[in-house]
């Protein structure tokens, strides 16, 4: 894009930025770059409603002063309007499926970058199943909407060099040639800001070459690493574990040994080898028993993966556990950019319930609490408010440290006996299903996904489980049962207040009357 006398429409730029990664200021590099080169710039934002519920939106838009006619001046929008924005940029991919939304992206005339990478909103976080939106629909989507398409991980790429991502973006603009000005241009702007030049100047030239390549057609760096991940080999296991790696090499079906290793590798973290070993003695049964049709295999892996996730199930000391691990507070550093002057403080706020504490309890115990009103009121009055605490401090990390070192007597917990019940149930099931209705066998496994998380979370994805499995006697033997428990588990998915289910059960006539 090149100035001329007869530019006859400012060239608009619209920047999609979630909070902390430089939006702002690559806004304010874009308006320096155009004052300094012969144009005219004004640039307005508007900010989400929240960090993750809607991304900040940079507005931009620039004129060259040659085309400007005597005794006048261009007038410029304060915000984008549909179908007539030049480029966009989007600092993560479900911005950049934001602005397509918006109508922000013209297939004959806009110009779209944004980073691959992923940073789940609210609403995929908060979902009761997988509710992650599927990244290559996303690129797809956005591939086909744009008249010239960048994206690659310019997250990735500007932390290696200890950068934010805006650097990245504005190398890969430059690089798209769809702006009237030379790459000297561009980094003098970098190098006019005074701030961390250097890492910006590293940001941005990795990207530029990036986006070179990309435009050229050449394979690009994030291709390349794409390759090498999908060649990377399976879990390797510690020799720990070694003895329960050969049994599933020799014992199990292929399709499988991905998510037993992980499986044995996550029960062994969370409680004991002997507890892993426990994993793959329940599973064996079925491995034997299922067809060695592709059925068959998916059952063996989709159990594989959700007993794990079942005999893992979230407590308070898995919660305490997590909450003072070395890779967590490294990870919270990383996140926050913790430099080495810095202190940081990380405050816990935790609200467990009454039967969250009495399931950490011995079995007996636990029954007494829950059953022994004065005792519940007594305890409530020093749980119902919460408490916060300081994992930072020695005071705090003492407390979750003790409180995660009831690891070993988890199994005499009233929480361990209920679940373990629970499971062999849930196993009982699949295991009758098997030889006549395999398919529907397939459904009960995938059910598991219901339960999950702990406290409130935990007890309506247990009540919507076990609504299913007192309706699936009543329908079980039907042609399209299987299909029948799949949309009902997508209906119990769907809503968290369970009245979707239950109506649903209620019109189908399935309904327990317990």
């Amino acid at each position: 894009m090149n100035p001329t006398n007869s530019q006859t429409h400012a060239i608009t730029i619209a920047i999609l930025a979630m909070g902390g990664e430089g939006g702002g200021v690559l806004a304010d590099w874009l308006v320096d770059l155009a004052e300094h080169n012969g144009f005219v710039a004004q640039t307005t934002s508007v900010p989400g409603v929240a960090q993750r519920t809607g991304a900040t939106v940079y507005y931009l838009e620039m004129f060259a002063k040659s085309s400007i006619p005597e005794g006048r001046q261009p007038v410029f929008a304060l915000s984008p309007f549909p179908g007539q924005v030049d480029i966009v940029l989007a600092s993560e991919l479900m911005e950049a499926g934001r602005a397509l939304q918006r109508g922000l992206v013209h297939p004959q005339r806009t110009t779209l970058i944004t980073s691959s990478h992923r940073v789940y909103a609210m609403t995929e976080r908060m979902a009761m199943g997988d509710g992650r939106m599927d990244s290559e629909k996303l690129l797809a989507g956005a591939k086909a909407a744009a008249h010239q398409f960048i994206a690659a991980d310019f997250s990735a790429m500007a932390e290696n060099f200890g950068s934010l991502i805006g650097p990245a973006l504005y190398g890969a603009l430059a690089a798209s040639g769809q702006l009237p000005f030379t790459r000297d241009q561009f980094e003098a702007t970098i190098q006019r800001g005074g701030i961390g030049v250097n890492a910006s100047l590293q940001a941005f030239a990795a990207a530029y070459q990036e986006a070179q390549a990309q435009l050229e057609g050449k394979p690009s760096m994030s291709a390349s690493a794409q390759t090498a991940n999908a060649s990377a080999q399976p879990l390797a296991v510690g020799p720990r574990l070694q003895a329960l790696a050969q049994t599933i090499q020799s014992e199990f079906r292929p399709c499988a040994h991905k998510h037993l290793l992980a499986g044995i590798a996550r029960l062994t973290d969370y409680q004991s080898e002997s507890y892993a070993a426990l994993y793959l003695d329940r599973l064996l049964p079925l491995n034997q028993k299922a067809s060695d049709s592709s059925i068959g295999d998916e059952l063996v892996a989709e159990a594989a993966r959700h007993l794990a996730l079942w005999m893992s199930y979230e407590d308070t000391v898995r919660v305490a556990d997590l909450k003072i691990r070395r890779s967590r507070f490294d990870r919270v550093s990383q996140e926050v950019k913790q430099s080495t002057e810095q202190f940081l403080d990380i405050n816990e706020f935790l609200h467990p319930r009454v039967e969250e504490i009495a399931d950490t309890m011995p079995a007996p115990m636990g029954r007494w609490l829950l059953q022994s009103a004065w005792a519940r009121q007594l305890l409530g009055r020093f749980t119902h408010k919460g408490r916060i605490v300081k994992t930072t401090s020695l005071r705090g990390y003492l407390l979750l440290y003790a409180i995660a070192s009831l690891r070993v007597t988890r199994p005499y917990s009233l929480r361990f006996a209920h679940e373990q019940e629970r499971i062999n149930a849930w196993l009982t099931w699949v295991d009758s299903l098997l030889q006549t209705h395999e398919e529907l066998a397939l459904q009960v496994v995938k059910a598991q996904q219901l339960v999950k998380g702990y406290g409130d979370t935990h007890s309506r994805g247990w009540r919507n489980f076990q609504r299913l499995m007192r309706a699936l006697p009543l329908f079980q033997n039907e042609p399209d049962a299987a299909s029948k428990l799949q949309q009902l588990q997508k209906i119990a998915l769907s809503d968290d207040s369970e009245q979707a289910l239950l109506t649903s059960l209620k019109a189908q006539g399935l309904l327990h009357p317990n």
